[in-house]
């Protein structure tokens, strides 16, 4: 054990690091490593305490995400050369792990997560019962279908992991400082922090809060709720148990996700830790009012087996051996959760230079990755990869104490559920942040979560199976998708947009300021365009409509979950470039309405003196008007591809400008439609999604994207000269369109894109497809999918994986279906488009 050293050492520092758990000071370490002179962490009583000392400490390259596997696989790797690195001995043990499918439907589980592990470098395979039972010969197999494998799986020492890290930070010259408790936070005008201590002030450039469940205090100095609740988590080690001490190599640990627990060898005996049902499960609500007791750190909750005898039992039954085992040890401990336990790493939103890495359910096996993610986005202004769902700005006001509370529940009560595509979780629901709409559908539809709003997936008719069905394949939803794409095809359909975030941009540098910020130019008064930030490496960082409504004053508009992590973005160059604008979140004050289909100007022009005819309010345009007495500003756009307008207005109007809207439409045989639609819709006319086709992972070139990216303009936009260095080299992979031959299961993203190579003999996986869906218009499926440059052409035969079998895919010329403005142009011309 270390001697502590409470003294601060120095008055000023580069990054001033909130917690010295295995997080804080991984951050420490990779900060320092990286040549960042100042790093200065405080730790309130000594390193490890709080959740870090007692974790069970296991380490995965598993995960559902995508780039979250990246996190996990850097974790894993650097523990493995931390010890030759610093000299301390970690305790890593990788007998591999294995997840235990005992259904039909964990299988397919497995398989749906198979199709993502293949362009991954991470090993994982799909491996039989017998398989199972060589790797771990304990086991009852009774109700082994099959399991999930990951070799290089195991288990950590956190207190001499979080050591070996801690010399490794010193040995590069950070200070850790404990004891040492931050009492205040002071922003300075100049955008640093003054640190208070009883030891006296540091003045930092940034600070990381860092303090696992205490970071809800540090936020709270700074007027910050961060959702954040303390969870009592058990696990239990067993006496010697002769059968484990006569085996010759160390058993893998296992999840039996049935079961909800994971199991592991602990010296010649197991350890076993479940995740008991929400209403079982226990949270430390008493810590988020009246905030963590003093001097808590590295002391335990009272155990309670009656709480977890049902996973006790079902663990019994499974590695019949515990059943003679004597328990010698219940540990009983405060893990912090997020509503969706995902943690929250970055820069916060409203607050400059104040940087989280809090909320983790996992920090063992996050430490090194998210240490190393976050020490590369402090110092070259740019996160190294996406990974938006641990933005910390996915929050907002509506993430109540009540709505925490209920989402750790269920998240902790849901740990090893069967994760579905397209998964809807209920508690918490509905937030605060509901449409103005929200009363007068939610009985008429299956509704999905977005930001905290609700938004509607689907519509029911008569005769319908209502109700979230979620399934690996084609379900309740998919007859009532192709009715309502039918309708907005061939008719008029009318679709709820509120949760689009808003934004308005006004002030004397406002031109100025968004010809920085974008790639495209900036749009005339009166127009609209599709424009995209990037990042200084040139990736795409977001992609907003921008609209010019008067002289100098915009409204910029972007996807419900890009909110906050866009508004950062765009404050913080505010600030450091100078710029002289205000810019407004209006985002809760606003409701949006989207009227598509080839009746929709028929309808609306019922409402209106305003000459909506081709000539006079053209695609692209925007413009204040007034629908049946309501003030509206419509913007001649839809992302269904199809003639339609989309309606900003006051939330308060929502209910009377709908009302007016489809009472206009009852000739036209009006209707509504919903965001499945909407989805298959921008497929079939190609158009990309941020956060699938392109975000911080792609560049705009190669997500074809060139016709919204002006290279010769005069600004110097962010990421311009990123970008011109990239189309000099050329591109290496490009995002391509494809039809697929399936059965009852469509591409959704994410799954593995196979060739079988030059010798038509060996098969390798060569790219993935980043969304897809079935089209009812072509009544195929169809994907996008990134795959290498010499195998994009028109015409190239591949296959995409989809639930463990390959299916045939075909690159065609996109898009499918093209949109209303094109056909129209092509009309004008007298020639006949395909539809």
């Amino acid at each position: 054990k270390e001697a502590s050293s409470p003294s601060l050492g120095k008055d000023r520092a580069d990054t001033v690091i909130i917690g010295g758990g295995c997080v804080g000071v991984s951050l420490a370490y990779h900060l320092a490593k990286a040549g960042l002179k100042d790093v200065v962490l405080l730790e309130k009583s000594e390193l490890t305490a709080g959740s870090t000392w007692h974790a069970a400490g296991l380490t995965t390259y598993f995960h559902p995400g995508i780039n979250l596997k990246k996190i996990h696989a850097y974790s894993i790797k650097l523990y493995e050369k931390l010890e030759e690195e610093t000299g301390q001995p970690v305790g890593f043990h990788q007998p591999g792990s294995i997840r235990i499918a005992s259904t039909p439907t964990r299988v397919d589980e497995f398989k749906y997560q198979m199709t993502r592990a293949g362009w991954h470098t991470t090993e994982q395979y799909l491996i039989t019962p017998e398989k199972v039972q060589e790797l771990f010969p304990l086991l009852n197999m009774d109700k082994v279908l099959a399991g999930l494998y990951n070799p290089g799986d195991g288990h950590i020492d956190p207190y001499s992991l979080t050591m070996a890290l801690a010399a490794g930070a010193r040995k590069y010259g950070a200070q850790l400082n404990y004891p040492v408790q931050v009492t205040n936070l002071n922003f300075r005008s100049d955008g640093t922090w003054e640190v208070e201590t009883p030891l006296g002030i540091i003045q930092a450039k940034r600070i990381v809060n860092t303090a696992g469940f205490w970071a809800r205090d540090i936020g709270k100095m700074i007027g910050l709720h961060h959702p954040l609740i303390p969870v009592h988590h058990q696990y239990v080690i067993t006496s010697t148990v002769p059968e484990v001490k006569a085996l010759k190599t160390e058993l893998p640990v296992i999840r039996d996700l049935e079961g909800s627990y994971y199991l592991r060898q602990e010296r010649d005996g197991l350890l076993f830790g479940p995740y008991e049902s929400e209403e079982k499960m226990k949270l430390q609500e008493s810590w988020v009012t009246n905030g963590v007791p003093p001097g808590f750190g590295k002391e335990l909750f009272e155990s309670d087996l009656d709480r977890i005898m049902e996973h006790i039992e079902a663990a019994m039954e499974m590695v019949p051996v515990l059943r003679k085992a004597d328990i010698i040890n219940t540990i009983s401990g405060p893990i912090t959760y997020s509503p969706d336990i995902l943690p929250m790493v970055g820069p916060h939103q409203g607050v400059r230079n104040y940087w989280v890495a809090i909320g983790f359910g996992y920090g063992i096996i996050h430490a090194g990755g998210m240490g190393k993610y976050l020490s590369d986005w402090i110092l070259e202004g740019e996160p190294p990869f996406d990974l938006i769902e641990v933005d910390p700005n996915r929050y907002g006001k509506w993430t109540t104490t009540e709505y925490t509370a209920a989402k750790a529940r269920e998240s902790y009560g849901f740990n090893n559920i069967v994760g579905y595509p397209k998964e809807e979780r209920f508690a918490g629901r509905p937030t605060e942040r509901t449409s103005g709409l929200y009363h007068l559908l939610k009985s008429k539809c299956s509704m999905g979560f977005h930001a905290g709003w609700e938004q509607p997936h689907w519509f029911y008719k008569p005769g319908d199976e209502t109700g979230y069905k979620p399934s690996f394949r084609r379900t309740n939803w998919f007859d009532p998708v192709g009715r309502e794409y039918k309708q907005v095809m061939e008719k008029v359909g009318v679709i709820d947009l509120s949760p689009f975030g808003k934004f308005k941009v006004k002030g004397t540098d406002s031109v100025k300021l968004l010809d920085h910020l974008f790639a495209n130019v900036v749009p005339k008064v009166g127009s609209t365009n599709i424009s995209h930030m990037l990042t200084p490496r040139g990736k795409v960082y977001a992609e907003l409509t921008v609209s010019q409504l008067h002289p100098g004053e915009f409204m910029l508009v972007t996807g419900s979950g890009s909110e906050l992590h866009d508004l950062r973005w765009i404050e913080e160059k505010i600030t450091r470039g100078g710029y002289k604008v205000e810019i407004e979140n209006v985002t809760d004050e606003m409701g949006v309405l989207s009227v598509a289909g080839p009746y929709a100007r028929q309808v609306l022009q019922k409402l209106t003196n305003e000459d909506l005819s081709d000539a006079s309010f053209k695609f692209l345009q925007c413009r204040h008007l007034k629908l049946s007495n309501i003030a509206v500003t419509a913007i001649r756009i839809s992302y269904t591809g199809e003639l339609g307008w989309e309606l900003y207005h006051r939330k308060e109007d929502s209910v009377p400008l709908y009302s007016a809207i489809m009472e206009a439409g009852q000739k036209e045989g009006i209707d509504d439609f919903g965001t499945y639609t909407l989805n298959t819709l921008r497929l079939e006319k190609g158009f990309r999604a941020w956060g699938a086709e392109m975000n911080c992972d792609t560049n705009p070139l190669e997500a074809g994207l060139e016709y919204f990216v002006k290279l010769n303009k005069a600004a110097d936009f962010t990421g311009k000269q990123a970008l011109k260095q990239i189309k000099e080299k050329g591109l290496k992979r490009q995002l391509v369109y494809l039809t697929l031959e399936t059965d009852n299961v469509d591409p959704e993203g994410n799954e593995s894109v196979w060739h079988n190579g030059k010798a038509r003999t060996i098969a390798h996986v060569i790219g993935n497809t980043t969304s897809g869906c079935f089209s009812y218009g072509a009544q195929q499926s169809l994907a996008f999918a990134y795959v290498p440059t010499e195998l994009s052409k028109v015409g190239q035969k591949l296959e995409v994986e989809l639930l463990g079998k390959n299916y045939p895919a075909t690159i065609i010329q996109e898009p499918l279906v093209l949109t209303e403005p094109t056909r129209m142009r092509l009309q004008r011309k007298g020639e006949r488009p395909k539809l």
